[in-house]
């Protein structure tokens, strides 16, 4: 990755909740921590998040090399980094004859917690829809054999992926709809076979009828089924702007807005962002922070196997 990274100064990876007040302990279940824009200072953003309160990170597998990226960085960071390992549909024109086996020996790590991210993306179809669906099934079908976790991206295509995840039956592991930006309608069929919703800062630009920020507002999603996310360096949560409301704004603690403004852009956001995000979710569900902290981070260690 990079030489900061060669030795880096490891904070600590517990969940004690006798941290300072200010702090909330958060888990991250998606972080793109493998992208050449965190090259030269790898161990400073893992340092920032921990600040923040972000105590673990998942690591996003997204090809069988990414994945092995993902590995590497948890060796690096142990008990605070973990990761995913799958082939993401934009790649899943990559898949030859060996990404099975590939990722069957990666996913053997104990520092894998998930398979993924693995799913259909009909809105850009960077791989052909056929192909995304054929990968998609054989990743669905590793997963449980193995019995781990299913990390799954789904846009413009929801009725083709519960198809394909409704064949499986009883034979699913849990599974995480990662990154969720769709309907009221599309989470609660999810909500419905039992399955887990992934947020980001995204909530800060919804404003549809039946988006992300209505869900919160009607407490369509449980925080029982709630996991928090940034999807870095992607999906910085703008929360200057003008869709955001007031008493949200009121909501943000001057010391997540400083880890936000100070280390974050739309170019490059950070884990160390979740804070923001977890308060402007709390504020639109109407919630203590406090408590979607808390309850957010038992979900992801409780479903990931997250050690302490």
């Amino acid at each position: 990755m990079s030489s900061a990274a060669a030795a880096p100064s490891r904070p600590a990876g517990g969940l004690s909740l006798t941290e300072n007040t200010e702090n909330y302990i958060l888990v991250d279940i998606g972080a793109n921590l493998t992208s050449k824009k965190y090259s030269r200072d790898l161990d400073s953003v893992v340092q920032r998040a921990n600040n923040a309160g972000v105590q673990k990170i998942m690591v996003t597998g997204t090809s069988v090399q990414g994945s092995r990226d993902a590995l590497r960085l948890t060796r690096l960071y142990p008990s605070v980094l973990y990761c995913t390992v799958g082939v993401h549909p934009h790649d899943a024109k990559s898949w030859t004859e060996e990404t099975e086996g590939e990722l069957r020996e990666l996913a053997a790590n104990p520092e894998c917690v998930a398979i993924g991210e693995c799913g259909l993306d009909f809105n850009r179809n960077f791989s052909p829809p056929d192909v995304q669906l054929d990968v998609f099934q054989k990743q669905v079908a590793l997963a449980c054999e193995l019995q781990k976790p299913l990390f799954v991206h789904e846009r413009e295509a929801h009725s083709e992926l519960v198809s394909i995840l409704e064949s499986f039956g009883k034979r699913l592991p849990p599974t995480v709809i990662h990154c969720f930006t769709g309907s009221a309608e599309h989470a609660a069929k999810y909500l419905q076979m039992g399955f887990y919703i992934g947020l980001t800062g995204y909530v800060w630009k919804d404003k549809s009828e039946d988006g992300v920020r209505r869900m919160l507002e009607d407490q369509t999603i449980p925080l029982d089924r709630l996991l928090l996310e940034t999807d870095s360096p992607f999906m910085f949560p703008n929360v200057r702007a003008a869709k955001v409301a007031q008493h949200v704004k009121d909501r943000l603690s001057e010391r997540a807005l400083q880890f936000l403004h100070r280390y974050c852009t739309f170019q490059r956001n950070e884990p160390c962002s979740l804070a923001a995000s977890a308060e402007m979710i709390a504020a639109y569900m109407g919630h203590s922070v406090y408590d979607v902290a808390m309850k957010t981070t038992y979900n992801a260690v409780k479903l990931f196997g997250l050690s302490g």
